[in-house]
């Protein structure tokens, strides 16, 4: 295995008792500090809204600072727009409410115009917003022919099926709240929405095990992408698993294609951390947070114990009990070249069997792949209900900052002033119409010591909010890298060569893919 990264080399054959002394934790110095932001926001809402509380990232008004859109649960939705370029500091302007009972929004452009669009998740009718690029938006429910229905909506993905103008659209329903026989085992259907001529039609996913997280994704990178979902236990009581749906037949995975796990599930977050080009998942959840290594032909092996990524109890205070993850998401907050893991953290409401005092985990990878909490010293270990959450380079200085939505307490704004931090990317991709984010892409950066680092570009996963822009990736002591797209059902593009601190996107609308710098 000589010349293997070291994760990829220690995950892709050793015993899960040899890599108990393969893993030292290495000390990072990572730094946030608090930012105020131009109202205070606060998710809440009776029991409705025990779950949810998601943040849409995105760039509304075409500068290319991303701005946001947060989930009020009973109270109105927020716009907050990025006010960076006026004031040359990190910082947000109000831009105005949002509709009532949203527990998530996700951004992404449905009608290929160019301006983000959004999906505002609700107990409720769920609402498409048309985006009209300057941070105003249309209601499009009419427009698009979609039928926003009246459930109880927490989850999302949403993809680009060959041959379609507009993407398909799946929606995780939570509890049926008309069920007289609920809450528990009361679990709603999930509902797929594909494009037919100027409409959506609507199919039902049944069985529905109250989704808390939705991916559409090529995980096993056949070319073919599946939708994962996953799902709370705490409601469906008996008889549920997590799902993987086949979109083209729609048919759910099971026996030895996937094997059965039933959790409280939470988020999804999925990564390739192991350098073999196969994503990793995260999959969030009371008590253990689950990290599945990807193996290839579409298995998955636990991460071991030691790996440090389990997360399962309060990492300040003495309160014991078991920890409740939502959000998750990877980024390289020190821009070291490996990704690191944020989880949003918090007891559902006052359940006794969990923390009270529950801190967001900030667990950052080290060299050999392990992970070591830092987030007491790196200033985000909040100790408030926290749900959703986004890693993302708000002020665009190359160093992705943190932005957390609480249930009953003040959303939070930390911007990253880690000293030393490594070089970085900013990369978007503009593909052709009508997928013009690239959605269903792959981006691969090769450093010049051969690792090559891999993400797929989705519209998912998280908890109830998701992201949408630049992709930020750290390299570490590289000064260059090469970077190439895959987009799905084409070859591997060619490789194009990029300095660190490089800021654009990846024109691949012509005949050879060219680098455009912002």
């Amino acid at each position: 295995m000589a010349g293997l990264h070291p994760v990829r080399q220690r995950l892709s054959g050793l015993t899960a008792a040899a890599c108990v002394a393969a893993l030292p934790a290495a000390a990072h110095e990572v730094r946030f500090d608090p930012v105020s932001l131009p109202v205070e926001h606060v998710y809440s809402g009776g029991w409705e809204h025990f779950v949810g509380g998601g943040v849409a990232v995105f760039d509304c008004n075409g500068d290319r600072y991303p701005d946001l859109f947060a989930a009020g649960g009973a109270a109105p939705a927020r716009l907050m727009v990025n006010a960076t370029a006026e004031t040359g500091a990190l910082g947000f302007a109000d831009g105005g409410v949002g509709p009532e009972g949203a527990t998530g929004a996700y951004p992404l452009d449905i009608d290929g115009d160019g301006h983000m669009d959004l999906a505002i998740l609700r107990v409720g009718e769920t609402l498409l917003w048309r985006g009209r690029g300057d941070c105003t938006f249309e209601a499009a429910n009419g427009l698009w022919g979609f039928d926003g229905g009246d459930r109880w909506t927490a989850s999302f993905a949403a993809t680009w099926e060959a041959g379609q103008d507009r993407p398909t659209l799946a929606f995780g329903n939570y509890v049926d709240r008309d069920d007289p026989e609920g809450p528990f085992g009361a679990c709603d259907v999930n509902e797929l929405h594909r494009p037919v001529g100027d409409a959506y039609t609507v199919t039902e996913l049944s069985p529905g095990f109250c989704a808390l997280s939705m991916l559409i994704s090529d995980w096993a990178r056949t070319g073919r992408a599946d939708l994962r979902i996953s799902n709370d236990r705490h409601y469906y009581v008996r008889d549920g698993r997590e799902q993987m749906w086949r979109l083209d037949t729609l048919t759910e995975l099971g026996g030895a294609d996937w094997p059965r796990i039933s959790i409280w599930g939470m988020g999804i977050a999925s990564r390739d951390l192991t350098g073999d080009g196969l994503p990793e998942v995260m999959l969030t959840s009371m008590g253990d947070q689950l990290l599945k290594i990807a193996r290839p032909g579409g298995r998955y092996d636990p991460a071991p114990f030691e790996m440090g990524a389990t997360a399962h109890r309060p990492h300040t205070g003495d309160d014991g009990r078991p920890s409740t993850g939502w959000h998750a998401e990877f980024a390289d907050v020190d821009n070291d070249g490996d990704d690191d893991l944020f989880i949003a953290k918090g007891n559902v409401d006052q359940m006794p069997g969990n923390a009270a005092k529950d801190p967001n985990n900030l667990l950052l990878q080290g060299p050999d792949g392990s992970f070591a909490e830092a987030a007491s010293e790196a200033g985000v270990a909040s100790p408030a209900r926290s749900r959703g959450a986004a890693l993302a380079d708000l002020d665009l200085d190359g160093r992705v900052d943190l932005v957390v939505v609480n249930r009953r307490a003040p959303m939070e704004l930390y911007r990253n002033v880690t000293e030393g931090a490594g070089g970085h990317l900013l990369l978007a991709v503009e593909a052709p119409g009508p997928n013009r984010q690239g959605v269903g892409a792959w981006i691969e950066v090769r450093l010049p010591d051969g690792r090559v680092l891999s993400r797929e570009v989705t519209v998912g996963g998280g908890h109830a909010g998701g992201q949408a822009g630049y992709h930020h990736v750290g390299l570490g002591d590289a000064g260059t890298a090469e970077v190439r797209v895959t987009q799905p059902g084409v070859l591997p593009g060619p490789w194009v060569a990029v300095a660190a601190a490089t800021r654009g996107h990846l024109d691949l609308t012509g005949p050879a893919p060219r680098l455009v710098r912002h």
